[in-house]
């Protein structure tokens, strides 16, 4: 095994191991003891179920990771690389054609391996805590859809990345750094306006004191706001949310119908001042400008590596290809890309707190807005005593505690 290999291999088990260390810490600091702020929302039997939810579903995610990292080791040591190339390389003598088949294999390949994961944690796991409300028919629905947009959007631009690093030269990098940013510009308006609705049903709020609530919010804030829409999220969870989407007109506020039976008025209003705070703040351009960055740096670093011959050694690869060499980079590129997902973490959850002030501030509700997080987090099943380290390394959202706390810190200045 060459350096590369040895970086690779330690990468994937170094990985593994830390999640496993914070996850037997976050597992470790349950208690049975309720947080004094949830004395008056959880009883004692839904607080167990909250802890046996996360137990359960960590054991499982072991079980999950396992079978990755069993399945990828077997397919680097069985050679198994270099065999679905002799394959695709009978199939085809066109790189870039021959490229998407190898790509889609592997692909094929993972979704196999992963589906009966899906259907036990969707038919078994998430039915067992009451969440559950996904149909058979929906979830081969699903299935499909997903498949056909992977096939038609990844594939373009996997086929698009494939032809410029095949023929570009020099240049391919940054003509594709290019194409992706546009790529990922052109989504933040084709998916909530038309990939999200092939899955779910969005309503226009119909009028009422909610809606006006809500209008007389946004415009207390100079927020314009003409696209507040009601997702039919029961139709496969109990699980309650809302989000923002979009850019300029095409933005939207969503709001789970599941969310809207389970709060007040004011709750909702703080929840989507919370949103509004994100767009205002500019959290949404920022996090997708650093995502365009990260893509650039990942795609400089792949124009160095993608035709090294360290690189397809160390998979057993007698013939170097592009293709390949995409799939082998994004392998080396794991522990850089770990880094930068901490990072991006990081300022996520800042982002967070930042949005929280906001709805706190503009509202003067703050105790509707606290209510509001911990019912999310009763009705969701939250764990409300995270370790730091699980935290650190997974959390998008600051724990609840930590918000609740930082909004009472807020109402009393």
């Amino acid at each position: 095994m060459n350096m590369i290999g040895a970086i690779i291999l330690f990468a994937v088990l170094g990985d593994f191991l830390l999640h496993m260390t914070a996850d037997l810490l976050n597992l470790k600091r349950l208690s049975r003891y309720l947080p004094e702020q949830f004395q008056d929302l959880y009883d004692a039997r839904r607080y167990a179920a909250s802890q046996e939810y996360l137990r359960i579903n960590t054991r499982f995610k072991w079980a999950v990771s396992v079978v990755d990292i069993l399945l990828f080791l077997g397919v680097w040591f069985g050679k198994g690389f270099p065999l679905i190339d002799v394959w695709v390389r009978s199939v085809s003598s066109q790189p870039v054609v021959i490229g998407l088949l190898y790509i889609g294999i592997l692909f094929l390949l993972k979704w196999i391996v992963s589906l009966p994961f899906d259907i036990y944690s969707t038919f078994v796991i998430e039915e067992r805590f009451g969440f559950n409300q996904t149909t058979w028919k929906i979830f081969v629905s699903d299935m499909v859809k997903k498949a056909l947009l992977g096939i038609a959007m990844g594939g373009v631009l996997i086929g698009l990345v494939l032809s410029f690093f095949e023929y570009a030269g020099p240049d391919a990098w940054w003509i594709c750094w290019v194409g992706i940013a546009v790529f990922m510009l052109i989504m933040q308006l084709v998916v909530p306006t038309w990939v999200m609705p092939l899955f779910n049903k969005f309503k226009p709020l119909a009028p009422g004191k909610l809606k006006d609530a809500i209008v007389a919010y946004a415009e207390s804030i100079h927020f314009s706001l003409q696209n507040i829409f009601v997702m039919d999220g029961s139709k496969r969870s109990r699980k309650s949310n809302a989000f923002f989407t979009g850019f300029g007109r095409y933005k939207r506020i969503v709001l789970y119908d599941t969310l809207i039976n389970n709060h007040s008025i004011n709750e909702l209003v703080t929840v989507l001042a919370h949103e509004m705070g994100h767009y205002i703040k500019k959290h949404v351009f920022w996090m997708l400008a650093a995502g365009i960055v990260q893509t650039g740096i990942m795609l400089y670093l792949l124009s160095f590596f993608i035709s090294s011959p360290m690189l397809f050694e160390t998979f057993y690869m007698e013939t170097p290809s592009v293709y390949a060499g995409l799939v082998f980079f994004g392998l080396l590129y794991a522990p850089v890309d770990f880094f930068m997902g901490i990072m991006m973490q990081f300022f996520s959850r800042r982002n967070e707190f930042a949005a929280d002030r906001f709805a706190t501030e503009t509202t003067s509700d703050p105790a509707s807005f606290a209510l509001a997080l911990k019912k999310l987090a009763v009705h969701n099943l939250s764990n409300l005593t995270p370790h730091p380290l699980y935290v650190f390394l997974n959390y998008s959202h600051p724990p609840v505690l930590e918000r609740i706390e930082a909004i009472s810190g807020a109402s009393l200045r």
